[in-house]
């Protein structure tokens, strides 16, 4: 099997998959694989269901006959074989007897499994089972309001599995969810699955966008995935089994949702949607309604499982906070519901509760300063009167006078009142606490704004990532190829020179040989002295000037060259040397000299003739061990090019390994740091949605107390002591 180079392998498409099923007999080895019959489409090619990762294919096996489904993957899955052994070993545990229902199907991971061309693949082979997808079996059932009734509570009962057994799927969804002919349900698709074996590894994928919660993120990987799906389809379900026509109302015919989709999350004020189902007439409904919407915006790990959290009815107070606080709420955010009490974690924060503040509406009992009144404004008036009648209109003080005393007294008896200094007090300390509070909307902005300069600074963090890698890994190969082509340089220098010591040894023995002549010729014509047998014309007085220049014997010169004798305008010569030195001989002229050189040719010729014509056997020896030798030491040097090109080789993956694990544990920190961040960033939320919720509270109560101020004022009080209400 070939690996992959880089980070990640390149893994076949769906369709080069189809193509590889067309011959099961080879592609495959599994002996229940081999020889398979693949369900077909209408043109005979292997019916494929292709996903985000895997193309899945329908095979019956030859020999035991039965039907699996095997997932083909078409995209690289982080430490594939790890998770999947470590799911398969967890649902193995599962007791039958201890579930709610058969929801997990049997699978096997194989590894090199199926060739596609020259490499082999891993696959999935899992049992098949015969049902349909939830959304394909609301499309036949969704009027029959028992049947998904029924269906709701069997999903409930499945999440509550899950929990007990600490299992999250990480993607539930109608395309994942099957319903078997008996009505009970079937999981799918365990590529994203958490068990507790996989705690404190990342995710591979974040779920069907229509099925997730917007705080979701990509690090987010434990027990609470299916937290907020689960209530999602829940909903769904308990909505359709309560009114049957919502599914074809909010319902798209082949849409990838239920009845709620991922923009009805993000935006619930602006959702028709979920506005239906908020304003719906079943409280069961409009309740699980409201849950969903608050949830939304709860961090993952604070939502309550769906087999843990009983909804309670809302009241009418909760109903009217929310309403009030609706308008200085982030859009969307509602208020945060009762029920979610004591799931919310320490670290999100504790908001003040509003006091409980009395704000008295009208007066209570008279006291004594109450009746000396009500006694005094019928004794002022009939003063006034008698005066008026009487006529003393001269008396220092006019008939007004007792009436604007009577005035004054009922004004202080009111201000004297305990119910005043309640109301005051009241709209004191709410307007107080009101003023403590931050702005939700202004808090809700600064929010958004941060959550959006995190959410670019994380996007782009992340798309450095894979760069990174890229980048090390294409430093890698070319440093391989550089390695590589410096190896093939040296080597095919060196296989030149071996290649060429034939004929170095071919030339070796022809110079030895050539050599060896040239030896017996110069030894034989030193032998032959002038003196003793002098050419012709060549005297003893000659022979004694010659050998006076060096010239004793044939192999002492080489031959003459004429020259001009300008003395006696004459043609002479000089002999050349063995040395290539020319001397000029007293007596020596033209005619002794070619005399000299004939007679040293014939001694050559004479020689030539006898000279050896092969090397001897140890001759050749020599000259062979020598070329052995060099051969030898080419070879060396060549395998030592080879260990070097190794080193070089081992070295940049030493330098990759170091560079993937650095960017690995940077790229872990600031994932840790992301999540921190996205923990904070929940924790805001969860204080925003507690401080609008109460900043709505204290609006309304603040609101509440002014219209209730208006049953303290004067003429109230003048009613109330004559009335005593």
């Amino acid at each position: 099997m070939s690996t992959a180079t880089g980070s990640q392998r390149q893994f076949p498409s769906g369709a080069d998959y189809a193509e590889a099923l067309q011959h099961t007999q080879l592609c495959f080895r599994h002996p229940e694989l081999k020889g398979a019959r693949p369900e077909l489409t209408k043109l005979g090619l292997p019916r494929a269901i292709s996903g985000a990762f895997a193309s899945v294919f329908s095979l019956t096996s030859a020999t035991s006959g039965r039907r699996y489904a095997i997932k083909c993957f078409t995209r690289h899955i982080p430490d594939q074989e790890r998770r999947y052994q470590a799911i398969s070993s967890r649902l193995a545990r599962l007791e039958p007897a201890e579930l709610s229902q058969p929801w997990n199907l049997g699978f096997e991971y194989l590894p090199d499994a199926i060739s596609v061309g020259r490499d082999r693949y891993p696959v999935l082979k899992m049992e098949w089972t015969e049902a349909v997808t939830l959304s394909s079996w609301l499309d036949d059932n969704h009027a029959h309001r028992f049947a998904v009734d029924r269906l709701a509570d069997r999903f409930e009962a499945l999440t509550r599995d899950l929990a007990t057994h600490e299992i999250a799927h990480g993607d539930l969804q109608h395309g994942n969810l099957l319903v078997a002919s008996d009505d009970t349900l079937r999981l799918v698709d365990y590529d994203g699955m958490y068990v507790p074996a996989l705690a404190g590894m990342g995710g591979t994928e974040r779920g069907h966008r229509n099925y997730q919660s917007p705080m979701r993120g990509n690090d987010d990987f434990g027990a609470a995935l299916d937290r907020f799906s689960a209530w999602v389809i829940f909903l769904s379900l308990k909505a359709i089994a309560s009114d049957p026509a919502l599914w074809n109302r909010l319902h798209e015919p082949s849409g990838e949702f239920l009845l709620l989709t991922e923009d009805d999350f993000k935006n619930p004020g602006g959702s028709t949607r979920l506005q239906t189902l908020l304003a719906h007439p079943d409280r069961t409904v409009s309740d699980l309604a409201d849950q969903v919407r608050s949830l939304a915006f709860q961090p993952l790990d604070v939502l309550p499982p769906l087999a843990q959290a009983v909804p309670r009815p809302r009241t009418a107070a909760t109903t009217r906070a929310a309403s009030v606080s609706g308008t200085a709420a982030a859009p969307g955010s509602g208020g945060l519901p009762g029920w979610m009490t004591g799931h919310i974690s320490t670290q999100a924060g504790q908001s003040p509760t509003v006091a409980a503040i009395t704000s008295p509406d009208g007066f209570r009992s008279r006291t004594l300063l109450d009746v000396a009144t009500a006694v005094l404004w019928p004794f002022v008036l009939a003063v006034t009167v008698v005066m008026a009648v009487a006529g003393f209109p001269a008396l220092p003080i006019g008939p007004g006078v007792p009436v604007c005393a009577a005035v004054a007294l009922t004004a202080f008896a009111r201000s004297r009142r305990v119910e005043r200094a309640q109301s005051r007090a009241a709209l004191a300390q709410l307007t107080n606490e009101l003023a403590q509070l931050d702005d939700p909307v202004r808090g809700a902005e600064k929010l958004r704004k941060d959550r959006a300069k995190f959410d670019a600074a994380e996007a782009k963090r992340t798309a450095a990532y894979p760069r990174a890698q890229d980048k090390l890994t294409a430093q890698y190969h070319a440093e391989l190829k550089e390695a590589e082509e410096r190896k093939v340089r040296k080597q095919r220098d060196i296989d030149k020179k071996i290649n060429g010591l034939s004929e170095e040894l071919r030339r070796d023995l022809a110079k030895a040989l050539t050599n060896k002549q040239s030896a017996y010729v110069r030894d034989q014509l030193g032998r032959r002295l002038i003196a003793q047998s002098p050419p012709h014309g060549i005297g003893s007085t000659l022979a004694a000037r010659l050998a006076a220049a060096g010239i004793r014997t044939a192999a002492d010169f080489t031959g003459y060259r004429s020259v001009q004798n300008t003395h006696y305008n004459s043609i002479g010569a000089v002999l050349v040397l063995s040395s290539g030195r020319v001397v000029d001989v007293h007596g020596i002229g033209e005619a002794k000299a070619i005399a000299l050189d004939v007679w040293r040719r014939q001694l050559v010729a004479s020689a030539e003739a006898q000279q050896p014509t092969a090397l001897s056997a140890s001759e050749r020896q020599s000259i062979k061990q020598r070329i052995d030798g060099r051969r030898t030491q080419l070879t060396t040097l060549r395998k030592a090019v080879e260990s070097e090109t190794e080193a070089l080789r081992v070295k940049a993956r030493k330098q990759l390994e170091d560079g993937q694990e650095r960017l690995t544990r940077e790229n872990t920190l600031a994932g840790d740091r992301a999540r921190q961040q996205r923990q904070e960033f929940s924790r805001r939320t969860v204080a925003l949605q507690q401080n609008s919720t109460l900043h709505g509270t204290l609006s309304a109560s603040l609101e509440a107390a002014r219209f209730r101020q208006r049953g303290l004022l004067y003429a109230c009080y003048v009613r109330f002591l004559y009335t005593g209400r």
